[in-house]
């Protein structure tokens, strides 16, 4: 069958993961990491009186958790879900207009200081779009997907993308075939017509080719894997030859 549809990863395949930390520091904001522990300390301390080091052990915890639940059984946990985990180890409580506001800082953070786009996306995505359909299909860690799909829109690009899947929406995360059934299901494809694009090999090159999609590790943000990827379609550095190498796989 002829290539018809390419789906994207979202972090260091689109959006730089980490970029928008020099620039919340140039205006004199906490990490993003650090801001998380504090709003959460700070709306419980408000509360009733906590030690801070306490909350953070109590938040460690459940970032390892999240980790092991991601990677182990492939899903990723709402935003909502980590706050009520962190009450409940905490034997805490919070006003449900509190909690509601908290999970919303939580979930908006990346919204204020947006991420940087890669280098040659922009341009590289309304290319392929005009002969392609498109699709994301992208893991949520603190930013659900209805933010990643704001943040797509704030970099110009949400409008080439014919479908949208988020793992807390899907209720799955990638490499679990759910994902790419949807995506699959949304563009009215075949997988032998798809094309999948991530910087992940275990995630997104092994979860694209588990189904019957081509993939390529893609390494413009980061290189995890391009040596020892035994699988993967094509190992693509920058977006002016990721056109290339999916027209070319397009004419196999």
């Amino acid at each position: 069958m002829s290539l018809k549809g390419v789906t994207f990863d979202i972090w260091e395949t689109i959006l730089v993961d980490g970029s928008d930390e020099p620039k919340r520091s140039a205006q004199g904001m906490r990490s993003k990491s650090d801001e998380r522990r504090h709003l959460f300390w700070s709306v419980l301390d408000d509360q009733a009186p906590l030690d801070k080091a306490i909350s953070d052990a109590a938040f460690d915890s459940q970032e390892a958790a999240f980790r092991e639940v991601w990677h182990g059984m492939n899903v990723t946990w709402e935003v909502a879900d980590r706050i009520d985990i962190l009450l409940d180890g905490l034997n805490r409580n919070l006003p449900r207009n509190v909690r509601e506001e908290l999970i919303a800082k939580f979930e908006e953070m990346e919204l204020r200081v947006p991420p940087d786009m890669i280098d040659g996306a922009r341009d590289a995505i309304a290319e392929l779009a005009s002969r392609y359909d498109l699709c994301i299909i992208s893991d949520t860690i603190y930013t659900p997907g209805r933010g990643l799909r704001d943040l797509l829109t704030h970099h110009g690009v949400a409008q080439y993308f014919k479908g949208f899947v988020f793992s807390d929406q899907v209720g799955r995360s990638k490499p679990d075939p759910d994902c790419f059934h949807s995506a699959a299901t949304q563009l009215g494809l075949d997988f032998p017509e798809m094309l999948h694009v991530g910087d992940r090999d275990a995630k997104d090159v092994a979860g694209a080719q588990s189904v019957g999609m081509q993939a390529i590790l893609f390494t413009a943000a980061r290189d995890e894997g391009s040596t020892e990827t035994m699988q993967a379609d094509a190992v693509v550095s920058t977006y002016a030859d990721l056109i290339r190498v999916i027209d070319d796989i397009a004419l196999r």
